[in-house]
């Protein structure tokens, strides 16, 4: 209706005509763009910016709808595709474009449910584009801007915003840290701030949840071992004096190696044999497994065998290509709790045998 008034009264607004020049409503022929060092250490931050805004704008659309429909989309195939389409998209000129909520949104309440809703809507645009885009320069420059306004007022999701701020302390610090640079600085700063203390701050939750223990010192278990006490009673298992059991739980890596060996090396009364059970680790850096390597030789210089026990993938993959299994023997590498106790025992039952 502006755009009507603007033409037909004549008004002395600035419109998109007026500002830009005439609009083709032609299709822009592909070309290749000229490639230069400079050019690339130019854009490559915002690019990967951008490329990381746009997956997680697309796949937040995806939960979305999701949810509205109790769909299940392939997070896979939508960045693929959403990736190949914005590569092609450069060729012609275009943008990089995403998944947003808003549209997401209002296709799924006016009926959209399969993947025809969005190339439908990508058809009416191209027919807008070249059968109406000489119109377009008749748009008032102030009624787009309330337009922007008011889509931008939909975008942000103040009620969302105002629930996460009773999320933990530290997220609500990063959220409001990289909303306060994105409107204040800029938005590849505030991406990469935001990121850089989201990552700290992963790898604090993670080091938190890791933890270590003894559960099995010389003849005695610990009273809040339940389970290797209930393990004991059901194999009708009696573990020899010697053999100390100590349990890792939770990813190992950097953030945990030195409270780990730092742990470990307080124990003062060296057993003959040490079983270290590491069913709980899902992975292990190279952190991780040094500080499993310097355990090891702290072990060997006071007489200590060292028997692994429930090592996962992961964590089975790093030593081998490390070359730690080798050094530790893979006979001293066991799949599970049983074979572990049991190559213990046996290793036990010949020190004492040598010993009589």
């Amino acid at each position: 209706m502006a755009s009507i008034a603007v033409y037909l009264l004549n008004i002395p607004v600035e419109t998109i005509g007026t500002k830009f020049g005439e609009i083709s409503s032609s299709l822009p022929a592909p070309s290749l763009p000229v490639v230069t060092i400079e050019r690339i250490e130019q854009l490559i931050m915002p690019s990967i910016t951008i490329a990381l805004l746009a997956g997680i704008e697309s796949l937040l659309s995806a939960v979305v709808s999701d949810g509205m429909i109790g769909g299940a989309h392939r997070p896979n195939a939508e960045l693929i595709a959403q990736g190949i389409a914005n590569i092609a998209s450069g060729f012609f000129g275009g943008l990089p474009a995403t998944g947003a909520i808003a549209r997401t949104a209002a296709n799924v309440n006016n009926g959209g449910r399969t993947p025809l809703a969005g190339i439908t809507h990508a058809c009416v645009l191209l027919i807008m584009l070249i059968a109406l885009m000489p119109l377009a320069k008749f748009i008032p420059m102030c009624a787009l801007a309330a337009i922007l306004v008011f889509v931008a007022y939909n975008m942000s999701e103040w009620q969302a915003f105002k629930a996460l701020l009773k999320a933990p302390k530290s997220d609500v610090t990063v959220l409001l840290l990289t909303f306060f640079l994105t409107v204040f600085l800029d938005l590849v700063v505030a991406i990469e701030i935001g990121m850089i203390f989201a990552a700290l701050l992963f790898m604090k939750r993670m080091a938190d949840v890791t933890s270590e223990r003894f559960t099995y010192t010389q003849d005695a278990v610990r009273d809040d071992d339940t389970e290797l006490k209930y393990y004991l009673e059901r194999k009708n298992t009696k573990l020899p004096k010697g053999i100390g059991i100590y349990e890792i739980n939770g990813p190992f890596f950097f953030g945990v190696a030195d409270k780990f060996l730092e742990n470990a090396l307080q124990y003062r009364q060296p057993v003959p044999v040490l079983i270290i059970r590491m069913r709980h680790v899902p992975a292990m850096d190279a952190t991780g497994l040094h500080a499993l390597r310097r355990l090891y030789t702290k072990c060997r210089e006071v007489g200590t065998r060292m028997v692994l026990s429930g090592v996962n993938e992961q964590p089975m993959k790093t030593m081998t290509k490390a070359g730690f299994v080798d050094v530790i023997g893979a006979e001293n590498v066991c799949t599970n709790f049983d074979a572990a106790v049991k190559r213990a025992i046996d290793i036990r039952m010949d020190d004492l045998e040598k010993t009589a």
